[in-house]
């Protein structure tokens, strides 16, 4: 997989960008799941918080944003490393969404919406810098 970062696109570009690659149709992972994606999601995985106690998300990432095709890699990718996801709120495991981490410290994560585990949507994706260890500590996703 190349991994290649975009530089020097716009704002707009890079929702353009996620719009045509992601929301036009379902990206299917390596072993055959079905992910959508939304166009309000696009801030949520492109914006970081200015303030972390507000967690406002005011401020555009072009870290993030030149990792944008990093998602689809990711998803695609059968050598990623999968791990269980983690719910803050009941601070527990759950086999509901699924975690792909490549390159040390990218993380994707998708929440399935069926009970086949055949579909799932796109929640986020980040350098988990901090946090890897955790994630890396979390349940096997089977």
């Amino acid at each position: 997989m190349p991994y290649k970062k975009l530089r020097g696109k716009s704002v707009d570009e890079y929702r353009s960008l996620f719009d045509e690659t992601y929301c036009m149709a379902p990206i299917t992972t390596f072993d055959g799941i079905e992910v959508k994606f939304y166009p309000n999601m696009f801030e949520h995985a492109f914006y970081e918080s200015y303030d972390n106690i507000k967690k406002d998300k005011s401020l555009f990432s072009y870290n993030r944003a030149e990792k944008i095709m990093w998602i689809k890699e990711t998803l695609e990718d059968p050598t990623a490393i999968l791990k269980q996801g983690y719910l803050k709120k009941t601070k527990s495991y759950t086999d509901s969404r699924r975690v792909a981490i490549v390159k040390n410290d990218y993380v994707v994560i998708i929440r399935f919406y069926d009970i086949s585990f055949k579909k799932a949507k796109f929640i986020t994706a980040f350098e988990a810098y901090n946090s890897i260890n955790a994630i890396l500590g979390s349940p096997d996703w089977v």
